[in-house]
């Protein structure tokens, strides 16, 4: 390296895209003041679904700490790509996904992955809708539910869906061996070290939610789509003056 080159010295950013980070936009004065809206997906259609049963007591947990819960229920929901995003249930999911500004997840592990009916659900969400993408810079919990011992394969790739969603996967996560051992006839979960974990990812769900709904546009803002977005709004531009 030449020894006059500045580290800082980046010929290849175009200076009128680049911008440093705006603290006015991270720290806004005016705040939302609304409960944080949560939708919860599980990923099963059994009778006695365990990852229904744990999104339930996930949901009363987000309520008693003052968030507004829905929960989407997948029977009926058609195959991707097997109906259009005008049947009822499609629309339903994605309509829940919008209204939300974070998502919990909770799949049973079915041959060692997540289980089709939550894949199904996620492949029906679309990066973009109507100019929109219901889904970037929003918060994320992810759990699963195992009929064995405790494996963590479901939740590293919904993690895994979380990014690539450009979602904000937060760190802490539930994965709750032996499943059928852990709630009573009723469908409640029982005391337990496994339920404790489920409120701390819960409790950190949604004070993630809080500090970021507010911000999310511009945490997720990016110079290669200013730059990208410039460009074609250039190319139309010149093809109108043709």
């Amino acid at each position: 390296m030449n020894q006059e080159t500045k580290v800082s010295d980046t010929p290849q950013i175009d200076d009128e895209h680049f911008r440093a980070t705006d603290r006015s936009r991270l720290f806004p004065t005016e705040q939302s003041t609304h409960p944080a809206r949560i939708l919860l997906l599980h990923g099963s259609l059994r009778e006695r679904s365990y990852s229904e049963l744990m999104t339930g007591e996930a949901a009363r947990v987000l309520e008693r700490l003052g968030a507004e819960t829905r929960r989407f229920d997948p029977r009926d929901l058609p195959l991707p790509d097997s109906e259009d995003a005008s049947h009822p249930k499609v629309a339903e999911l994605r309509e829940l996904v919008s209204w939300s500004e974070g998502m919990v997840w909770c799949s049973p592990e079915r041959h060692g992955a997540m289980a089709a009916v939550m894949k199904s659900q996620i492949d029906w969400i679309p990066l973009s809708l109507g100019g929109v993408r219901p889904t970037q810079g929003k918060t994320l919990a992810v759990m699963q539910v195992c009929g064995g011992s405790q494996s963590f394969n479901t939740v590293n790739q919904l993690r895994i869906l979380g990014r690539w969603m450009r979602l904000l996967t937060i760190p802490n996560q539930s994965s709750v061996p032996k499943a059928y051992n852990e709630f009573d006839e009723a469908g409640r979960m029982l005391p337990s070290p496994f339920y404790d974990r489920m409120v701390d990812v819960m409790e950190e769900l949604l004070r993630f939610t809080l500090l970021t709904r507010d911000i999310k546009d511009h945490l997720v803002d990016r110079y290669s789509e200013r730059k990208e977005s410039h460009a074609q709004l250039s190319a139309r531009v010149s093809q109108k003056n043709i």
